[in-house]
């Protein structure tokens, strides 16, 4: 387990490598430049229209009962780490380009991984059934609640998003999430028994949206405006953001009495961010040359929580309870 877990050995990390090098050495422009938004809106609606399929209604229906867990984790999610990405973006408004800063309202107004809060809850010994429900009722909730959230908070800042965004996000977000709720009871066990390689059709629209995204901000002069210092003060204020995030999660479920084992499960689902919605959900909400400084803290902080995470998980299986 600790392998498949290992950093190294996730295909993940090498495909938002990948992605972020080829948008640096070879960035789309020009009149390819709308093409290429044109194939990632594509891929992402395909991308949600799988994900309505393979998240089953039964176990929405059961998330809702477990109110106890769940109202918390989503209220620490969209409200806890939302109000503390407000202010790490505040903070690094006064050190780092301006729509870098708004990458931390972004990343803190994201939903949590599946996938990812579900591998470490195992690997911790937590509760695996509420992980795996939960990160997935927090992914949609996500669908629906990311965009108003991040306005909201962001206040005038945002005025260049313009009034269709919640047209782009309802026709290629949602519509399609609910078309794959619709036809699940005909398509589902298809998805399901061709998991393994559907799951390379996350990694590849993440991985298109994060080229066209990191192309227009290199067009834009990403590399001219960061200087190796800046890098630095980004690498450790999304250090110190996760590290929070962490904390806050563990503190808030010790203070609601939560079992160890539910404890575990709501350290990881309450505390890793989303690239598999965050990248996306940019590349409908911003125009290329605004993404790619915006996604920024987020590519950076799904590194860091996989590196984090792994040590994390071995000390509370190994710990007494």
């Amino acid at each position: 387990m600790s392998k498949r877990l290992s950093l190294l050995n996730d295909p993940m990390i090498a495909v938002l490598l990948l992605a972020t090098l080829a948008g640096f050495i070879l960035p789309v422009g020009g009149e390819a430049r709308p093409v290429a938004q044109g194939i990632a809106s594509g891929a992402i609606f395909a991308l949600f229209l799988v994900n309505g399929i393979r998240v089953a209604r039964g176990d929405l229906l059961r998330a809702l009962s477990s109110w106890r867990y769940f109202l918390p984790l989503v209220l620490w999610v969209f409200g806890g780490m939302a109000i503390l990405g407000l202010g790490f973006s505040r903070l690094a408004a006064m050190h780092l380009p301006p729509l870098v800063a708004l990458g931390f309202l972004y990343l803190g107004t994201l939903p949590s991984t599946i996938q990812s809060a579900t591998s470490y809850t195992t690997l911790g010994g937590g509760n695996i059934a509420l992980a795996v429900v939960g990160a997935a009722l927090i992914n949609i909730t996500g669908v629906f609640a990311t965009a108003p959230l991040f306005a909201l908070l962001g206040g005038g800042a945002l005025a260049e998003l313009g009034n269709d965004a919640i047209v782009r996000i309802a026709s290629i977000l949602v519509l399609p999430f609910l078309i794959g709720q619709a036809v699940q009871g005909w398509a589902r066990s298809w998805v399901i028994e061709r998991k393994d390689r559907i799951v390379w059709l996350d990694r590849i629209v993440i991985g298109i949206a994060v080229y066209v995204a990191f192309s227009g901000a290199v067009e834009q002069g990403l590399a001219r405006m960061f200087a190796p210092e800046d890098w630095l003060v980004l690498g450790a204020m999304v250090l110190a953001f996760l590290l929070l995030a962490k904390l806050g999660a563990w503190i808030l479920s010790g203070a609601l009495s939560f079992p160890r084992e539910d404890r575990i499960a709501f350290l990881f689902a309450g505390a890793q961010k989303s690239v598999a919605v965050g990248a996306p959900l940019a590349a409908i909400l911003f125009a290329p040359e605004i993404a790619g400084f915006v996604i920024a803290p987020l590519l950076l902080y799904h590194l860091l929580q996989l590196v984090i995470a792994t040590p994390v998980a071995k000390y509370l299986s190994r710990s007494p309870a």
